[in-house]
């Protein structure tokens, strides 16, 4: 799915599109919270139909203040105050009462949809495989944290507003045809019973026709809209991720460069989208003004000759606006219609990329790597090839066995060691082969970047485990041995420690995790890049010392280190060009 315009589409295309909103939104009125949900849509729907009915006896109630007026009556006039009083503070329990029920149901409809999309999104590592993945999904944590919101709210102000218009229509046809009463054609003598019906459609057809082709390029300038706005802000959010870096490099006139051009996208779009909204709002404009006399010319006649009175007249009036504002109903929302259309179109996508995703590894004709656990405490790989998402092969016909406790250096081509850390992690199912792990004993991964939660130093060293999961005693023991004993003091301290903490620094932190969560399997991705050789080696045997029977799988390009390893492997990226598709063949098997 793209973000292209919807509009002209085809029957099966909004047909497509209101499948996949049901499949996605729709279980949200089924799940465990369905009484209260169910019970606050019904809710809504009752208190719109209370709203129509206010909107009903307002109208009657014009009617007679009018007729009142005409008979000079002071004690109709008086009456029809006391009503309206009554009128007005039903209207604005009505209306208050209303409004808290609906956006309480807007906000938990965006929190279950948010819940399901994140977990979708955080789960299994497809937040890291979609990155690698085609298809239209850039910015998933925009769409997450706007579209949705966007998307939810305007659906459900849409839904109600054109709920609420259609009993508006319903209600005030029949009104409209009981007091306009009837109109001679000229010339031909044929009485045209409820003649004010028929005008209020055609009004209202006519003005609807016009709106739609006015208002046609405003979906495609909306939806882009959107999208520059989302490549902005992200292009943002990445210079404040790499603050640091930016500006020990001096790139700040680049940076300012990019977000300049990335904002010069907006003002585009944002100066297409005002051309667009400049026709509909004219158009609009002209045809509000029109609306209010319009019907008083059409029924003045009626008046004049003493058919109506005047508070009859001003009701056909009031029908006439009401009936002509709810069959305009797609023209007014044409607007809101193509901001949620395109919110939903990207929740949609990204939804949809993450549904192929895991299709696309699960097709029994498609060619993934396959992980599984087993109850021997040993890893066993057998007839791997990891390939680039692409197809391109980087490793072919590679088997191993690597038993409980050994020490195991791995070194070679850095993207194919790399691939490998990230396949053991299950987050690279691009190749064939299987993989079996051990069930038994944790399985600890440190990248080359150990990643450090922003908030106490506490809760970064037992992430991904809550911040009391370890003793104190533990946490200090890790730190001193990690050679970071000068942070323990600083445990229950806040600060971003990415930004804070030289780069050796947040790598010995890695250790300090290791050394605290206790693993039965330490993965390695050169968690030791920042050290000197010296260094590398010094951190490596404390770790040998405190894990004596842990296994170890080490990827490091470091001199000197292959005594403190049992065994080595060396991979090197296949040679010859060769595809996933054209079939397994190669050398590299270890053993």
């Amino acid at each position: 799915m793209t973000d292209s315009t919807p509009v002209p589409a085809s029957s099966g295309t909004r047909k497509r599109f209101l499948r996949q909103v049901l499949r996605l939104a729709g279980p949200y009125w089924s799940c465990e919270r369905r009484t209260k949900i169910r019970g606050a849509t019904l809710l809504v729907l009752l208190l719109t139909m209370a709203q129509v009915g206010l909107t009903v006896w307002s109208n009657y109630w014009q009617r007679a203040l009018f007729d009142a007026l005409e008979q000079h009556s002071l004690h109709g006039v008086l009456l029809q105050v006391a009503v309206f009083a009554l009128i007005f503070i039903i209207s604005i329990a009505v209306t208050a009462t209303h409004l808290i029920v609906k956006r309480w149901l807007m906000i938990d409809w965006r929190a279950w949809l948010t819940e399901q999309l994140v977990g979708t999104w955080m789960a299994d590592g497809r937040h890291y495989r979609l990155l690698f993945s085609a298809g239209d999904h850039d910015n998933p944590d925009q769409r997450i944290a706007e579209d949705i919101r966007i998307a939810t709210e305007s659906a459900i102000a849409l839904a109600h507003s054109l709920v609420y218009s259609l009993m508006v229509m319903g209600l005030f046809i029949d009104i409209l045809w009981s007091v306009s009463g009837a109109i001679v054609v000229p010339g031909t003598g044929v009485q045209v019973p409820g003649y004010m019906v028929p005008l209020a459609f055609v009004y209202a057809g006519l003005g609807s026709a016009f709106g739609w082709m006015v208002g046609r390029p405003l979906v495609r300038a909306t939806n882009a809209l959107q999208s520059a706005e989302a490549t902005y802000r992200f292009g943002l959010s990445q210079v404040r991720e790499n603050t640091e870096a930016i500006a020990l490099l001096r790139g700040e006139p680049l940076e300012r460069a990019g977000s300049s051009a990335r904002f010069g996208r907006i003002m585009r779009e944002w100066n297409r989208q005002s051309l667009a909204y400049m026709g509909l709002v004219s158009f609009g404009n002209g045809y509000g003004l029109l609306l209010p006399v319009f019907p008083i010319l059409v029924a003045a006649p009626q008046y004049i000759l003493g058919a109506m009175s005047l508070g009859v007249l001003m009701q056909a009036a009031q029908a006439f606006q009401r009936l002509t504002s709810a069959l305009s109903w797609p023209v007014d929302n044409i607007g809101e219609i193509a901001r949620c259309r395109a919110s939903a179109d990207r929740v949609l996508s990204l939804y949809e990329d993450m549904q192929q995703l895991d299709a696309d590894a699960k097709s029994p004709a498609g060619r993934h790597i396959t992980l599984e656990r087993w109850e021997r405490a040993c890893l066993v790989i057998r007839d791997l090839c990891i390939a680039e998402p692409s197809g391109r092969i980087l490793l072919e016909n590679f088997s191993v066995y690597i038993r409980r406790g050994e020490r195991v250096l791995i070194t070679g081509d850095t993207a194919v060691t790399g691939s490998l850390f990230k396949v053991i992690g299950g987050l690279w199912p691009w190749g064939s082969g299987r993989i079996s792990l051990p069930a038994v004993g944790g399985m600890l991964f440190i990248a080359q970047r150990p990643f450090l939660p922003e908030g106490p130093l506490r809760e970064a060293l037992c992430y991904p485990h809550p911040p009391d999961a370890f003793p104190t005693s533990a946490i200090r023991h890790a730190l001193e041995c990690s050679g970071l004993a000068w942070l323990a003091p600083r445990l229950v301290e806040r600060d971003n420690w990415e930004q804070v903490l030289p780069q050796r620094a947040q790598q010995r932190l890695g250790f300090a995790r290791i050394l605290i969560h206790q693993p039965a399997w330490v993965f390695l991705e050169e968690a030791t890049d920042a050290f000197d050789p010296k260094g590398a080696r010094l951190i490596l045997e404390m770790l040998r010392r405190e894990l004596p029977n842990a296994t170890l799988m080490n990827i490091s390009f470091h001199p000197g280190l292959d005594p403190l390893h049992t065994r080595k492997l060396v991979l090197n990226r296949v040679r010859e060009t060769k595809f996933l598709s054209k079939g397994l063949s190669g050398k590299n098997s270890v053993h």
